[in-house]
């Protein structure tokens, strides 16, 4: 994952509300499970290991975040426990394609958040974050944040 896309999701996560947090963890995994499999063409251990931890990260957080007395959620914990057994599969084989397996898995469930994401109408999950504006500066093809709202509201209330 490169810096702009860390930079991208944590302005996401600021903003986001729950159903939006689930749409980013998905696209955060699909991420480290794709960071995984260029770094098994390039036979590079050290960044496999890194993504995978990552990608492990990210499936601890979803399970995490299931609600097991409503419907659905012994179904996902089921399909969250068998990426995690894949990922430590296609780790220690270094197999991309059962790798690729955990992306056919999570793309569907990525979508169908992604497509009810719009109707949670809740506020952001984390409050007293700055607003972000974003615009083109005078660069050619730059874009950059600008951080507004520097008041007194933000950060954490004791």
């Amino acid at each position: 994952m490169t810096r702009e896309d860390k930079q991208q999701f944590t302005l996401r996560i600021s903003q986001a509300n729950s159903t939006e947090l689930t749409v980013i963890l998905y696209e955060m995994l699909l991420c480290y499970i794709k960071d995984a499999r260029e770094a098994l063409v390039q036979a590079d251990e050290t960044r496999l290991h890194g993504a995978a931890r990552s990608a492990r990260g990210c499936l601890n957080e979803l399970l995490n975040s299931l609600h097991m007395e409503y419907a659905p959620a012994p179904e996902l914990c089921r399909l969250y426990l068998f990426c995690l057994r894949r990922l430590a599969l296609g780790e220690y084989k270094k197999d991309a394609d059962i790798l690729g397996e955990i992306e056919r898995v999570i793309r569907p469930l990525h979508e169908a958040y992604r497509s009810i994401a719009h109707k949670n109408t809740a506020g952001s999950v984390m409050n007293n974050s700055q607003t972000v504006y974003a615009g083109l500066t005078y660069g050619r093809e730059a874009l950059t944040e600008n951080m507004a709202d520097q008041g007194a509201n933000r950060g954490m209330f004791v």
